[in-house]
């Protein structure tokens, strides 16, 4: 048969190809593109207010400078490091407390407010909304921002709509638009079904708003054996939001909690938890949804160091379980948590940053890395995106 050539050769060689390419790129559009935060911080929405970033960036400052004076009391803490890794790490988290506390915020108005009267949640929200439009004209709001709601599991999705009806409305006529870095978390997703009508909601509220389309995005909460089960057996999941699902987010407590599992057993490296999140990350591999882990439920005992220090070792470890198991991004919930989520992240980035630049450059020069390494492609586009990642991890977006 002679060889087909011509614009159309891979449709004429191969029937039905060029619709299954097609497919390929609207299902796998590869990775997220740019910059995802380390952490998302949650605050109820009756304590948020315009004081709420600022105040947890000094308490933070305030335990590393009390309780971690320098390169030694990190090392004790966070573990040795090679180097003078140590004051770098210190240095680092000490500038980001003071000029980016918190990467990202959501104002929740689900399990960490609770249950409210109408007018009440109303209230919140409009304050809310008040306090955003002010950061954003202080140049003070986080890069991602956005609100919790209570889940349509819950049975009322009107109360659902109506705290982002009465937030968005507030901000944008507050700030006079929406600010950048907008999403909204979607927890207990317990029915498939509540996804693709979320997504209707929001693009409802796009055309009424008069907001671009798309403007509107939501993560997805994974916090119940349901929604796993439903994760593994729907590929059509994410093209059928049209895009609107940016993130999936683990929520180790409610997911432990309905597997049945002991109080002393919900914890983040626990065994149910990683299969969970491996199932997320197989189901949403390649369609560029990011994916974050959950959280420690615990603050400082008391104000001793010995507490404090007990409690960065606790966090750390969970941090450590989530980067080594390339989930990236996790939830803090006290202000101690920022010091050892940066400490733990900027400690893992620099550790192989060196080695791994080296790794590429021998690829690139095509020649054998130190200790005899020979890598494969798949190794240094891998190589390649970690080095990036620790990049805007470590400087910002730029």
């Amino acid at each position: 048969m002679p060889p087909v050539s011509g614009e159309n050769a891979a449709s004429e060689a191969v029937p039905g190809f060029a619709a299954a390419f097609r497919e390929q790129g609207e299902r796998y559009p590869g990775p997220a593109d740019g910059w995802q935060p380390v952490h998302t911080v949650y605050v109820p929405a009756d304590r948020f207010d315009r004081d709420t970033v600022r105040s947890w960036g000094e308490a933070a400052l305030g335990l590393l400078d009390a309780h971690l004076p320098g390169a030694a009391a990190l090392s004790r803490v966070f573990g040795p490091l090679p180097g003078g890794l140590a004051d770098d790490v210190r240095g680092r988290v000490a500038r980001k407390l003071a000029a980016e506390p918190v990467e990202d915020l959501r104002i929740d108005f689900e399990d960490g407010y609770g249950a409210r009267p109408a007018e009440e949640e109303d209230r919140h929200a409009e304050r809310a909304a008040e306090t955003v439009a002010l950061l954003s004209a202080e140049g003070t709001l986080p890069r991602r921002w956005g609100l919790r709601l209570r889940s349509f599991a819950d049975g009322d999705p009107a109360r659902t709509l109506r705290t982002l009806d009465v937030l968005l409305t507030g901000v944008i006529g507050g700030a006079g638009g929406l600010p950048g870095g907008f999403t909204v978390t979607f927890p207990k997703v317990l029915m498939e079904a509540y996804l693709g009508q979320f997504a209707a909601c929001l693009a409802d509220r796009e055309r009424a708003l008069g907001l671009a389309p798309g403007t509107l995005r939501f993560e997805m909460q994974v916090e119940a054996p349901q929604t796993v089960l439903f994760l593994q057996r729907s590929p059509d999941l994410v093209p059928s939001l049209g895009g609107r699902l940016a993130a999936a987010h683990f929520g180790v407590f409610d997911y432990t909690a309905a597997c049945g599992l002991p109080p002393a057993e919900q914890r983040l490296d626990h065994p149910v938890c990683d299969h969970a999140r491996e199932v997320m990350r197989v189901a949403l591999a390649g369609t560029g949804v990011e994916l974050s882990d959950g959280s420690l439920a615990a603050s400082p005992a008391s104000k001793t160091t010995e507490d404090v220090h007990a409690l960065w070792r606790a966090h750390a470890a969970t941090v450590r379980h989530s980067l080594r198991h390339g989930f990236y991004q996790g939830w803090d919930m006290h202000p101690s948590h920022l010091v050892s989520r940066y400490a733990t992240v900027y400690a893992f980035h620099l550790a192989s940053y060196d080695a791994y630049a080296e790794r590429v450059r021998a690829w690139e020069a095509r020649r054998e890395a130190g200790g005899g390494v020979m890598d494969e492609p798949a190794t240094i586009k891998t190589l390649a995106a970690a080095l990036r990642r620790a990049g805007l991890a470590l400087d910002g977006p730029g």
